[in-house]
């Protein structure tokens, strides 16, 4: 079965059914900071300061409802503002096709031409298939953060990776390994 999938920058319409899949994956209680989504109203005042600063955020659509998502928020400080935090989800059943690494690379893209030189994210020890993604895009392993999540009881190590974006906004590619 052929489904046409659309990347596109987040948009006023799409907000609802971003929510929607934001809380999907948050509920599996693997992948994500959150166990579920904030509400609704919190995230649509945090999308609408995303897109009114033009922060790279973008969704995967299929008939218009976001199937993943790859955004990029800058930090805040100021000696830290060439920098920003990546997150990334997908709905299950659209996993293992390859569509992360497109949204991802589209996003890293947009990320530069925000002036980002920087983008760094977490990911649980565990989550072997999204290290192995952030490897083949160009992220490097900097470190580990050991026991910072606990979910159910159950303590789980964050490795800590980065990627330097060049001049022409492509990944300084560095490989590493998990510490």
């Amino acid at each position: 079965m052929a489904m046409t999938i659309d990347i596109v920058p987040i948009r006023e319409d799409l907000i609802d059914s971003f929510h929607a899949a934001l809380d999907a994956v948050c509920r599996e209680r693997i992948y994500l900071a959150f166990l579920e989504a904030p509400p609704i109203e919190e995230m649509r005042a945090f999308l609408r300061g995303n897109m009114a600063k033009g922060t790279p955020q973008l969704v995967a659509t299929s008939a218009d409802r976001v199937v993943g998502w790859c955004d990029v928020n800058p930090v805040q400080r100021p000696t830290m503002r060439h920098s920003g935090v990546l997150g990334i989800g997908l709905l299950g059943e659209y996993r293992g096709r390859g569509l992360g690494e497109k949204l991802m690379l589209k996003t890293l893209e947009a990320a530069h031409r925000f002036g980002l030189s920087r983008v760094e994210l977490t990911v649980r020890h565990n989550n072997v298939r999204a290290l192995q993604l952030y490897r083949k895009v160009g992220f490097e392993v900097e470190g580990r953060k050991r026991r910072a999540v606990l979910v159910d009881g159950v303590y789980h190590d964050l490795i800590c990776m980065g990627l330097l974006l060049n001049a022409d906004g492509q990944a300084a590619i560095c490989k590493g390994q998990v510490p």
